[in-house]
């Protein structure tokens, strides 16, 4: 796993999908451990607005805008909390499967979790599987990751976990990957289109950013380690990653970065993130999730 994923979120010890299962059934919310909420729901039509509903009224707090909804199937094997997160990331995690990834919405709040257990969301019903739902708070660093395993026919035991930190989107791409073949690949994990690129900036330094850097550019904000030296505005989508520094009249040659701005209706500016790796034939793209709604 990646140093990203493992600083998504705090250090919280392992919970189990074990834990899930062995929980109580009871059709009332009540409180798990380690400040965690725990609830059950009755699978039917809107479960899984249902379910985001009674952890709203167990803790007393929003879970914000449902990003993405990810079936998995893990193979009977125990997953930790970060692994959990860093699926959502778009990671893979040895021994568990990802069976598909359903980009958030009102939609998807209004069907049955049956609906959504084989990775489809097309009508018809799966069977067993973990099903995680990740959401976050806009305009914070607060997220949410619910986990919902079924019990039963008709009955699904779902834990919450609230984190303090953010969800990112990391993927690993060639350097001949394309300026609209990065737009592209974020686009389908994220489920939803975005204009642009609008512009890129390049930046560079000594080393690789760290966790809380990435996440400082990410915020738009400058980081010390790092110069920004040149901003090109409008750049041509064919150009591939390797290349961008050169077309934008940089030829340093340690580490590179590259920002990307791209613009989404009603939510504005999104930025993405991309760090070389080998010389610039590998590089390591980031961005938060893109809401669903």
């Amino acid at each position: 796993m990646s140093l990203v994923a493992r600083d998504i979120a705090r250090r919280v010890g392992v919970v189990v999908v074990a834990l899930i299962v062995g929980l109580v059934a009871s059709y009332a919310p009540s409180r798990a451990a380690e400040g965690d909420a725990r609830t059950t729901v009755t699978d039917q039509p809107g479960a899984p607005g249902t379910m985001l509903r009674q952890f709203e009224d167990l803790t007393g707090r929003g879970v914000g805008d449902l990003n993405t909804v990810l079936a998995v199937d893990t193979g009977g094997r125990n997953v930790t909390v970060d692994e959990f997160a860093a699926l959502v990331a778009g990671e893979k995690v040895d021994g568990v499967t990802v069976l598909g990834t359903m980009p958030g919405g009102r939609d998807i709040l209004g069907t049955t979790m049956a609906d959504l257990a084989d990775g489809g969301y097309d009508g018809r019903s799966g069977s067993g599987g973990t099903l995680l739902f990740a959401s976050s708070v806009p305009g914070g660093r607060e997220w949410c990751l619910t986990m919902c395993v079924a019990s039963g026919k008709s009955v699904w035991e779902c834990l919450l976990s609230r984190r303090t930190g953010d969800l990112l989107r990391t993927l690993d791409l060639s350097g001949d990957t394309t300026l609209g073949a990065t737009k592209t690949a974020f686009e389908k994990v994220n489920g939803v289109a975005v204009e642009g690129p609008y512009a890129v900036d390049t930046l560079i330094g000594d080393g690789e950013p760290s966790a809380d850097e990435l996440q400082a550019l990410l915020d738009d904000k400058d980081v010390d380690s790092l110069r920004r030296v040149a901003t090109v505005p409008g750049p041509d989508p064919g150009w591939a990653l390797t290349d961008v520094a050169e077309k934008s009249g940089v030829t340093y040659r340690k580490t590179k970065i590259h920002i990307f701005t791209f613009g989404l209706p009603f939510l504005g500016k999104i930025l993405v993130v991309c760090v070389s790796h080998n010389d610039g034939k590998t590089w390591k793209c980031s961005s938060r999730p893109w809401s669903g709604f």
